[in-house]
C-alpha cells in the first residue's frame, strides 16, 4: 500500500506528460478540427496544455498530502513540465508560423523548449526558488503563447515581431529577475500583496475584454510588475 500511495502523485505528474504529448500532436492539425467538433488543432492543444496544469498543480499538492514527495517525483515533473508548458506552445507557435508564411523561420520558435528545459534544470538546482522565481516560470511562457496564438491564428503578425518575441520570452525564462508568486502567505497584507492582487484582477479583466488573448498582456503586467517590486 505505502508503494501505491508513494506514486500517486507520480500518476498525476504522468499525466501532465501525456497531455502535454496531446498538445503536442494537435499542434501539427492548427487549421483542422478536430474530435468530432468546430475546434481547430490549436484550440485543442490549449485544451490540453491547460489539462496538463490541472495536473501539475494537483501533483506536488497531492504529494504534499500524502508526505510522498520524492527526488524522482520532482524530476519526473519537470521533464512533463517541459514537454507541455515548452514543447507544446513552441509546435502550435511553429506551425501557426508556417500558416502565416514564415518559412524555415518558424524553427526559432524551437528556443521556446530549449531555453525551457536550461530554465527548469537550474530551477532543480537552486534551493531559493521558493516564494519567488528566478526568470519566468515555465507555465508562464505557456500562457503567454497560448494568448498570442490565439491573436496570431486570426490576424497576420510581422515576422520580425514573433521572432523578437519569441527571443524575449527564452532569455525572460533564464534571466536573473526575481519574479514574484502568486502564493500569499498573509491574506490581509495589501502592502505585501499588491502585486499579486493587482495581477489577478488586471488578468480576470484582460479574459473578459480579450477571452484568451488577453493572457499575453497578462503575462507582460506579471513581468512588469516583478521588475517594479524588484526596484522597491
Amino acid at each position: 500500500m505505502k508503494a501505491i500511495r508513494n506514486n500517486i502523485p507520480n500518476a498525476i505528474t504522468s499525466l501532465n506528460l501525456l497531455f502535454g504529448c496531446l498538445a503536442c500532436i494537435a499542434a501539427f492539425h492548427c487549421s483542422e478540427t478536430m474530435c468530432g467538433t468546430d475546434l481547430k488543432g490549436y484550440q485543442w492543444a490549449f485544451i490540453f496544455i491547460a489539462l496538463a496544469a490541472v495536473a501539475d498543480f494537483f501533483d506536488g499538492l497531492v504529494a504534499r498530502l500524502l508526505h510522498a514527495v520524492s527526488n524522482i517525483g520532482a524530476e519526473l515533473d519537470s521533464l512533463a513540465d517541459l514537454v507541455s508548458f515548452g514543447l507544446a506552445p513552441a509546435l502550435v507557435l511553429y506551425n501557426i508560423m508556417l500558416q502565416q508564411g514564415a518559412g524555415h523561420w518558424a524553427l526559432v520558435s524551437l528556443l521556446l523548449p530549449v531555453f525551457g528545459a536550461i530554465r527548469l534544470a537550474r530551477f532543480n538546482v537552486d534551493t531559493n526558488q521558493t516564494t519567488t522565481f528566478t526568470g519566468l516560470p515555465i507555465p508562464a511562457n505557456a500562457i503567454f503563447w497560448i494568448g498570442f496564438t490565439s491573436w496570431y491564428a486570426t490576424y497576420p503578425t510581422p515576422l520580425w515581431m514573433v521572432i523578437v518575441l519569441i527571443v524575449a520570452l527564452s532569455l525572460l525564462m533564464v534571466c536573473n529577475l526575481r519574479m514574484f508568486s502568486l502564493k500569499m502567505h498573509n491574506l490581509s497584507s495589501l502592502k505585501q500583496n499588491w502585486a499579486q492582487y493587482l495581477q489577478v484582477v488586471a488578468t480576470v479583466a484582460f479574459l473578459v475584454l480579450m477571452g484568451l488573448k488577453g493572457l499575453a498582456p497578462a503575462i507582460m503586467l506579471y513581468v512588469l510588475l516583478s521588475i517594479i517590486k524588484r526596484e522597491k
